[in-house]
C-alpha cells in the first residue's frame, strides 16, 4: 500500500470516518472511497451493501475492504433495562456509554467496566460526538434527562434513535419536540415505543427487542 493511502486510512480511523479501500485485482491499483461519496462510485451498489454489513469481498474485478468505525451505543439512563441491554450490545460489538446525572443510579457497582458519566446529557454528548455508526437510546422516562439527548441525536447522523415509553408518552414527547422547533420528519426518526413489537415483558425481553430493532436499522436502514 502506498504511504498516502495508509495515511488516509489512519486519518479516517482517527476521525471515525467509514471508508472503503478498493483494489483493482488486475492492476493492483488502489483507491479509498469515503462512505459519503460511495453513491457516485462505479461500484456504488456493492459498496452500499458492504458498508451496511461490514462485509469485504470481490466484485467486478475489484476487492473491497471495508474500514468502518467501531459501533457505539449511547444509553441515556442507568436503569435496569440498560443493565439488560449492555451484555447483548457488547456481544454485538458495540462500545457502550451510559449517561445519567442521577448519582444513585450511575454507579460503577451497577455498571462495572462501562464508560459511565454521572452528568447531564447535554454536558457529555458534545464531548462524545454522535455519528453514523452510533445508536442512542433514551430510557429514563424523565424529559429533563431524555429530551436534551434526543435533541442532540436528531441534530446528528446517528443511525438509530429510540425512546422508552407508551404511545401516550411518545405523543407528549413529540409535542415537546415540535415546540422546540423540530419537524415531523425529524421526530419520525425516533423509534417509540422502543424495540421490535414481539410482546416483550420484563427487562431482558425488552432488551432483546431493542437490540433487534437497532440491528435491523443498522443493516437494513429505517
Amino acid at each position: 500500500m502506498k504511504r498516502d493511502l495508509l495515511e488516509q486510512l489512519l486519518a479516517a480511523r482517527a476521525n471515525r470516518q467509514a471508508v472503503a479501500l478498493i483494489t483493482n485485482l488486475g492492476t493492483g491499483e488502489q483507491r479509498i472511497v469515503p462512505r459519503g461519496a460511495a453513491a457516485a462510485d462505479p461500484l456504488a451498489q456493492k459498496l452500499d451493501e458492504a458498508f451496511r454489513f461490514d462485509q469485504p469481498g470481490s466484485h467486478e474485478g475489484h476487492f473491497i475492504n471495508i474500514h468502518n468505525p467501531p459501533l457505539r451505543l449511547v444509553i441515556i439512563g442507568a436503569v435496569h433495562i440498560a443493565q439488560s441491554v449492555i451484555p447483548i450490545a457488547r456481544q454485538l460489538g458495540y462500545d457502550v456509554t451510559v449517561i445519567d446525572p442521577r448519582g444513585a443510579f450511575a454507579t460503577g457497582a451497577r455498571f462495572p467496566g462501562i464508560a459511565l458519566h454521572a452528568e447531564w446529557p447535554d454536558e457529555v454528548i458534545p464531548r462524545l460526538g454522535l455519528d453514523p455508526r452510533t445508536a442512542l437510546i433514551a430510557l429514563t422516562h424523565d424529559p429533563k434527562i431524555d429530551d436534551p439527548a434526543l435533541h442532540a441525536a436528531l441534530e446528528s447522523e446517528v443511525f438509530y434513535i429510540g425512546a422508552l415509553g407508551s404511545r401516550k408518552t411518545q405523543a407528549s414527547r413529540a409535542q415537546r419536540l415540535k415546540d422546540a422547533g423540530f419537524g415531523d420528519g425529524q421526530i419520525a426518526r425516533i423509534h417509540g415505543p422502543i424495540g421490535l413489537s414481539i410482546g416483550a415483558r420484563g427487562a431482558p425481553e425488552i432488551a432483546v427487542s431493542i437490540m433487534g430493532e437497532v440491528t435491523r436499522c443498522l443493516r437494513l436502514g429505517g
